[in-house]
């Protein structure tokens, strides 16, 4: 086998993953310089790595190379939005991502094995048992007595999805209520700029990925600027189980741009320090999402978001 047809190392993929979310957070912009140094710090990992994952980039074109000055960034991540879809996966990562479709499915029972799973995907041991520690690491799976492993509950069927919003509920408006909560200023404004380019999108070109990965790091923002530890971890959890597939599944694109308004308008009044306005708002905006449906948002949304204004 040639070298050119192996496939990158998990932790490369993922370190350059994160690459890209740091850098998309930050708001850096074509052109900026990117020294491995500061990559380690901001991802807090070493050098050795991070030189591997920014060549991984290179290769896709995400990064540029100059000999005199290092890697620098080669797109606009705001205006591709949809870029790290784009790069490689490792093969237990393939293997995890198709573990999640077929459970959600409903192809795979609550209760899976190494055997069965090899048998099924015709995957060798170890790639079968990655694939399962990965997903056990982000509390989709919990390990079971022998070689079994237990899918924890998601929400995918309408009575979970409704226990989901009460959660979210309960803790996401308290995190901003927290005393101490702070709002990350970079993460914030490239957001904002990603939600606005995606609403400004006809419907034909709407990403419901793109959405998806916008309303969990969103939300995701929400619960790490919590200065209760212990809210932030909870809610980070479960942000975890709404990257499954399927979550997003009947929810039409009137809905997921509406949707975005309420982000945009909630994070007007994060950045404006109106912490309890905002709380309020990400209740009534929990609450419509829980309703999914366009005629509950067209009756509420736009005449109760639109009576509350920035203030100058």
């Amino acid at each position: 086998m040639q070298a050119a047809t192996r496939r990158p190392r998990t932790n490369h993929l993922d370190l350059a993953q994160r690459i890209l979310d740091v850098a998309r957070q930050r708001g850096f912009e074509p052109g900026t310089r990117l020294p491995e140094q500061q990559i380690a710090s901001l991802c807090n990992v070493s050098r050795t790595p991070v030189r591997a994952a920014l060549s991984l980039l290179a290769e896709r074109g995400v990064v540029r190379w100059e000999a005199d000055t290092g890697y620098h960034l080669a797109v606009d991540l705001a205006a591709q939005p949809a870029i790290s879809a784009e790069l490689p996966s490792a093969e237990e990562d393939e293997l995890a991502e198709a573990i999640l479709r077929d459970r959600s499915a409903r192809r795979l029972d609550q209760t899976v094995t190494v055997a069965g799973l090899m048998r099924r995907y015709s995957a060798q041991r170890k790639t079968v048992l990655k694939s399962l520690n990965r997903l056990t690491e982000e509390n989709l799976l919990d390990r079971a007595p022998g070689q079994s492993w237990l899918f924890r509950r998601t929400p995918d069927d309408p009575e979970a999805q409704g226990e989901s919003y009460e959660f979210r509920l309960l803790l996401e408006p308290a995190a901003i209520l927290t005393p101490g909560f702070r709002l990350d200023g970079a993460r914030a404004a490239a957001l904002r700029q990603g939600m606005e380019a995606l609403v400004a999108l006809p419907d034909a070109a709407f990403d419901t990925r793109e959405f998806q990965r916008l309303d969990i790091d969103f939300h995701g923002m929400i619960a790490e600027g919590s200065a209760n530890r212990f809210v932030a971890d909870a809610l980070a959890d479960h942000l975890r189980l709404r990257r499954l597939p399927g979550i997003y599944a009947g929810v039409n694109v009137f809905r997921l741009r509406q949707s975005l308004l309420e982000h945009l308008n909630i994070l007007d009044h994060l950045e404006s320090r109106q912490y309890e306005v905002a709380a309020d708002l990400l209740r009534i905006h929990l609450r419509l999402s829980r309703n999914q449906r366009p005629q509950a948002a067209s009756r509420g949304a736009p005449a109760l978001f639109g009576m509350i204004s920035r203030p100058e």
